[in-house]
């Protein structure tokens, strides 16, 4: 009998299966709204699979659900992430990695990320929710951030906002580069 999944891949799975149960829906017809394979999805219900950042998007997009609600333990009191620890997801387009710090509560809908990027390819966002916002605080490197349509450069402590619901991308312009993300979902 498989050993029961435990750690981030047992909180991605047991957040899938009560999101899509709440929604109504069945595993065939979230992985076609969020345009993932049927067996990737199952996997990630089992706790077996190893999600991108692209695929925790689409599936909380399909889910109408911040990322962070799919990917964040439920805790009470203090709690401390030191550094290098904590789930990271990488992503299929870049040298990129996101490290949830903290999800927004339900009537918060925010969520804290510490991403780090390489420079080479760039990593593009489609659109989040509607009226959401991403702030970017940047602390080491150089990036190129923001709406495909006009993305500007920032260096270290420079403080970026756009609009998270239009395509966007994040894009590493000296080894090294480090930002802290905060996601407002309305």
């Amino acid at each position: 009998m498989p050993a029961e999944p435990d750690g981030p891949l047992a909180t991605i799975a047991g957040a899938l299966r009560r999101e899509r149960e709440r929604v109504g829906i069945s595993l065939t017809e979230l992985a076609r709204r969020a345009g993932v394979a049927k067996s990737t999805l199952s996997q990630l219900e089992s706790g077996t699979g190893n999600p991108s950042m692209e695929t925790l998007w689409a599936l909380s997009r399909a889910l109408n659900v911040p990322l962070g609600q799919l990917v964040e333990p439920a805790t009470g009191g203090v709690r401390v992430i030191r550094a290098g620890d904590g789930p990271q997801v990488g992503s299929e387009q870049a040298d990129f990695t996101g490290s949830l710090l903290s999800a927004g509560a339900a009537h918060l809908r925010r969520d804290i990320y510490l991403i780090k990027l390489e420079p080479g390819a760039i990593r593009t966002a489609d659109a989040h929710t509607p009226r959401s916002v991403e702030h970017v605080v940047l602390a080491a490197g150089r990036l190129r951030v923001g709406p495909e349509s006009g993305p500007v450069e920032i260096e270290p402590g420079d403080y970026a906002a756009f609009p998270g619901d239009a395509p966007h991308r994040y894009e590493a312009l000296l080894p090294g580069t480090v930002a802290v993300l905060v996601m407002e979902h309305p």
